[in-house]
């Protein structure tokens, strides 16, 4: 069976959840002697050394079956690309690769139609899409978050999204959700990383007999439990993740702050993470000012560690620092990553009480979770965590492992060939 996955960038040009799921799942179908994947990574104008000329699909750093599609003239509105060339040369890459699967991890960058293009290039193609967010219904990033007042949003409608992107007629979101449909039309099976994600998807007017749950997998790492602190505190706290708004670092920093003026400073946070630039501008001013005061700070004076971007073998020294990992995000968060990460090194999770880290979590038995997007709520979990005796052990005890990558490539390969769908979409 030959399978292409189409990615969101490449794992090693940006870090990103999707792009790192895609990325395993390309290892770990490479293990199996019956399968033969080739990734087509996209990657846009932030890596413009690796644009050639003329060209719109070319290797990647000389590894077999590893291509970067060549982004160009995106439309950022429709989801779209605006390139003739490029469908031309995507076309022209599906006839030379002809593949039985066509797994799309993402759209962004490459473009919604490029679904119909696979359906019209290779007519008898399997068409599976996993959905990492919820772009699809959302255009304020596919994160389904009011921008009037900053909360969860339920239910997309043309008016809610007018209302959270006026610049926009409620016709054309109405429009926009026709264009999706219409495109998502030429998918055999979605899958999600998540299973509340299905009836959000549901409740927009997809069939839920097209969805099956299909979990993120890692590869198994021995767990290391850190050392405890003088005294046995288990103070010291780690971020792992893009410094954009939907991280909800700001919360975390906020939470610092709250700390420290109640007279709380017998703890540590390592903030590890890069891509900064995505955030909006008012939150990477934030951020920024908040380090730089940070860093103005004598050394002993400090709390907050900014250790900055990091590759997949860091991983393990970094998290090697912490006892603890900080979620805070402020949208569903749809899987997290990071808690597989953190709980593959023997860390408990404090994270947002919603969506993926929800699920997954079971408060009290194998991490705490707090009120989304509520600093004060944060930084009480916080001093419990560094002040309650036992509980760190407790937590840590209570850890599951994570799902591995075998498990993943098996899930998907069950997807591929149709075994147990319908059953795994109940």
């Amino acid at each position: 069976m030959k399978v292409l996955l189409v990615s969101l960038y490449h794992p090693e040009l940006v870090r990103g959840g999707a792009q790192t799921v895609a990325y395993e799942l390309f290892q770990g179908l490479r293990e199996r002697p019956d399968v033969e994947p080739v990734l087509l990574a996209s990657i846009d104008q932030s890596s413009p050394a690796l644009y050639k000329s003329g060209a719109r699909i070319t290797g990647f750093d000389g590894r077999p079956d590893e291509y970067l599609l060549l982004t160009q003239e995106y439309d950022y509105v429709w989801e779209k690309s605006g390139s003739v060339l490029l469908a031309e040369a995507y076309a022209e890459f599906l006839l030379l690769i002809k593949p039985d699967v066509v797994h799309f991890h993402h759209f962004l960058t490459i473009g919604i139609d490029f679904l119909t293009l696979t359906r019209r290039v290779l007519p008898e193609v399997k068409i599976v899409f996993t959905a990492h967010e919820f772009l699809t219904i959302c255009p304020a990033n596919g994160h389904m978050v009011r921008r009037t007042d900053a909360s969860l949003c339920s239910r997309a409608s043309a008016v809610r999204c007018h209302q959270c992107l006026p610049d926009r007629a409620p016709e054309h979101y109405f429009m926009r959700e026709m264009w999706m449909k219409r495109h998502l039309e030429a998918v055999d099976i979605f899958t999600t990383p998540s299973r509340f994600m299905i009836g959000q998807f549901e409740n927009w007017g997809l069939e839920r007999s097209k969805f099956v749950h299909v979990t993120n997998g890692l590869l198994p790492r021995g767990v290391q439990p850190p050392a405890a602190s003088a005294g046995g505190r288990r103070n010291r706290f780690g971020f792992f993740a893009q410094l954009v708004d939907a991280k909800g670092l700001h919360v975390l920093l906020q939470a610092v702050t709250l700390l420290r003026a109640s007279g709380f400073n017998d703890f540590i946070v390592e903030i590890n993470g890069d891509n900064i630039q995505f955030a909006t501008p008012a939150r990477r001013r934030e951020i920024e000012d908040f380090l730089a005061a940070e860093e103005a700070l004598p050394l002993a004076a400090r709390n907050v560690i900014f250790n900055g971007s990091y590759h997949h073998d860091q991983l393990r020294g970094r998290m090697a620092r912490v006892d603890w990992v900080v979620v805070p995000s402020v949208w569903w968060e749809i899987f997290c990553l990071v808690i597989s990460e953190a709980w593959s090194f023997g860390r408990p999770v404090i994270a947002s009480n919603v969506g993926g880290p929800a699920e997954r979590i079971t408060d009290g038995v194998d991490g705490l979770l707090f009120e989304m997007g509520d600093a004060r709520a944060l930084a009480e979990t916080i001093r419990r965590a560094c002040t309650e005796k036992g509980l760190w052990d407790s937590l840590a005890a209570g850890i599951t492992p994570p799902a591995s990558r075998a498990e993943m490539v098996a899930g998907f390969l069950e997807v591929y060939e149709g075994v147990n769908v319908s059953a795994a979409a109940a």
